[in-house]
């Protein structure tokens, strides 16, 4: 996509004069994923054959994801509707977004140069706004008055309500009960919007089964409702749709990173749930085969343990929320529940381009501990006065590993997906600190939080160093 951002002319319209891309669809050289029916691949490896992603669904929703993919196909390439995406990203999120080179924790790890891409300086607090503004922007020409969506970490949900406040739409939110607690910050600005928001109390209570809920929802609803899936899974085009509205972010890059060192980073690092944040910045990427791809899952207490949500490197092949790809399951085919510090990683499942991109190893995975994000959170907000997302001190988390193994002409590029005010309550309760005038609960206010309480001090210890 080009970064040509457009302006208004006096009468308000659109510069219809301004140079804009012919299709957000447009496949990199030499990588046409996916197929017309949304399947990336075919793979052949030891644990999976076939293809990832596809439409695997019930028959009442069919009509709908034709209808969607229709619209799509028509407007990704319509310059109007390009003219007004872009609009949005330049006037209403602020982008394109910086990248910073954080020189202080270069310096103490002594080895790479370390950038982030700055998608918390967005509006509204992270990458996720990126997508609702291009799928809202469809519903709109749909003729949709209801827009619903889930959220884990709150961002996704945030972002949808803001951009239905925008539209002047109604927008109901599902939020799995436990997310609810430990993301209440994000729970009170969506109300603010003017969103409904529905906890969800079945299952882990968490992402997957506020997804559940909300494909309930657009099932009774299909007639006026839209659902905005916030990642890159579900069945088509939705993978496909949500990674080209977060293309924006690796597109951003390929021209800055030149710009700021002369070359493109030696590897780019993003934190894996679903994965939008991380294809958002993956995908330009794909074709160039020097820069090493690097996504990081939740290993929570570790991946030898039943408590994370490292699905690419602990899942088997399997079908969830409509899409085939990688999940955490027992040998019945049953989901596992998972865990998390981040409620945004929380999930059982990822996107279906991760799972191929992994099975043809372009990209590689690996894990982050709750301990080791913390610890991440910590020392960022020490060393450079920038609050990261929990999420994204994952990502943080591999590299403060990885750096100091590089040489200094050396750099990893990190997409630091989202701001970490919507955490605060979650960190200084696990820290053992006051918060608001409120006593610490020592962990017991956070899904699996009282395991972890003691380690607080560990990552506030390890930030000062």
């Amino acid at each position: 996509m080009s970064s040509t951002l457009l302006d208004r002319s006096q009468d308000g319209s659109l510069n219809r004069s301004a140079d804009v891309p012919v299709s957000l669809t447009t496949p990199l050289q030499g990588y046409a994923q996916p197929d017309a029916a949304g399947r990336f691949g075919p793979v052949q490896t030891p644990a999976s054959s076939g293809y990832y992603g596809g439409r695997f669904v019930a028959e009442t929703l069919i009509h709908a994801l034709d209808e969607l993919n229709e619209a799509y196909e028509k407007y990704s390439k319509d310059p109007e509707f390009i003219r007004e995406y872009q609009y949005e990203l330049a006037h209403f999120v602020g982008r394109p977004s910086p990248i910073y080179h954080a020189r202080r924790l270069s310096e103490e790890l002594g080895g790479a140069q370390i950038f982030l891409k700055r998608e918390d300086l967005n509006h509204t607090g992270a990458h996720k706004v990126n997508n609702t503004i291009g799928q809202a922007l469809l519903a709109r020409r749909m003729g949709k008055k209801r827009v619903i969506a889930e959220t884990g970490a709150g961002q996704h949900g945030v972002a949808t309500a803001t951009i239905c406040a925008r539209y002047g739409m109604e927008c109901v939110v599902y939020m799995g009960a436990e997310d609810v607690k430990r993301q209440s910050p994000n729970v009170y600005r969506m109300h603010l919007l003017g969103a409904k928001v529905v906890p969800v109390e079945s299952g882990s209570r968490t992402l997957k089964d506020a997804l559940n809920e909300a494909m309930r929802d657009w099932v009774t609803n299909i007639e006026n409702t839209f659902y905005i899936i916030g990642t890159v899974a579900g069945p088509h085009p939705y993978p496909m749709m949500v990674r080209d509205f977060q293309r924006i972010i690796g597109d951003e890059c390929l021209t800055q990173m030149p710009e700021m060192i002369g070359r493109q980073p030696d590897a780019v690092i993003a934190c894996v749930g679903g994965g939008s944040n991380a294809i958002g910045i993956f995908y330009p990427y794909i074709p160039h085969t020097d820069v090493r791809l690097i996504g990081v899952e939740a290993a929570g207490q570790g991946v030898d343990t039943p408590k994370h949500a490292a699905t690419l490197s602990a899942g088997t092949p399997g079908v969830l929320h409509g899409n085939r790809t990688y999940l955490l399951q027992d040998e019945a085919g049953q989901i596992i529940e998972t865990h998390s510090i981040s409620a945004g990683l929380d999930y059982p499942g990822v996107g279906p381009e991760h799972a191929y991109l992994k099975d043809i190893g372009r990209a590689e995975y690996v894990g982050a501990t709750d301990a080791e994000a913390l610890a991440a959170f910590h020392r960022l907000c020490r060393t450079e006065g920038i609050i990261p997302a929990l999420e994204s001190s994952h990502a943080l988390a591999h590299a403060l590993k990885l750096a100091p193994t590089m040489r200094p002409d050396q750099h990893l590029l990190i997409n630091l997906s989202g701001r970490g005010d919507k955490d605060i309550g979650t960190v200084a309760d696990l820290s053992g600190a006051t918060y608001f005038d409120r006593p610490s609960m020592g962990g017991h206010a956070v899904k699996g939080g009282a395991e972890l309480s003691a380690q607080g001090e560990q990552g506030r210890q390890g930030g000062a160093q």
